[in-house]
């Protein structure tokens, strides 16, 4: 199981100060989507030169010109970015397309699905590389959104990763699914001692 941290602040050295507290934890580190909108490609530079052999995921949620954005953040330094399932497919197949002639992959962000099972069924002809199970940040604590999970499952053999306001009390909840990674923030970033969280979360996935 895959350890996404994710890293959402505004400020581009504070992202960068709690990341090289739990990098080494982390399989994959998220730029979020509110210091990209901010910061544009700048900050996924600063990641990269930061970090040069871990993997770097931006959240850019592309939802038009997916050739364009793809080939931008990937030649900024993303390992991975996303794209919205709500989009249409010649966006999402576009993004893909840019993303693997460089090397690349590509996640699709289920949060706007009008069909979640429908979309995952037809992301893998797409070109999508894995699926992004997602809680709304401004939804409440509630794991409801988890009821969809089956559908979502059943109808792809992509890698499936889950995000959500996890943190110590729901954890074991999101591991009774068996997701093939956790997306994991605010637990950790905002806590007073990032690295003893990061630790915390990266035994739970590992089994330790």
């Amino acid at each position: 199981m895959k350890f996404q941290i994710s890293f959402d602040s505004l400020d581009i050295e504070q992202n960068l100060e709690v990341a090289r507290q739990v990098a080494e934890h982390a399989d994959i580190l998220e730029i979020g989507s509110l210091p990209l909108f901010r910061h544009g490609i700048s900050v996924v530079e600063a990641f990269r030169r930061e970090f040069p052999k871990k993997i770097i995921f931006a959240d850019t949620k592309i939802i038009d010109r997916g050739r364009d954005v793809a080939s931008l953040f990937s030649q900024a330094g993303a390992d991975w970015i996303s794209v919205m399932a709500g989009t249409s497919r010649e966006v999402v197949h576009g993004a893909c397309s840019k993303a693997h002639d460089l090397g690349k992959k590509v996640m699709l962000d289920l949060i706007d699905a009008g069909s979640p099972g429908q979309e995952a069924l037809e992301a893998k002809s797409l070109g999508v590389d894995a699926l992004l199970f997602h809680q709304s940040y401004d939804e409440g604590e509630s794991l409801s959104f988890l009821e969809k999970w089956e559908m979502v499952r059943g109808n792809s053999d992509l890698p499936i990763f889950v995000s959500a306001k996890i943190n110590r009390e729901s954890i074991d909840k999101i591991l009774e699914i068996k997701p093939d990674g956790v997306v994991i923030g605010k637990a950790i970033c905002e806590s007073d001692d990032p690295t003893g969280e990061a630790q915390f979360f990266y035994d739970k996935l590992k089994g330790k």
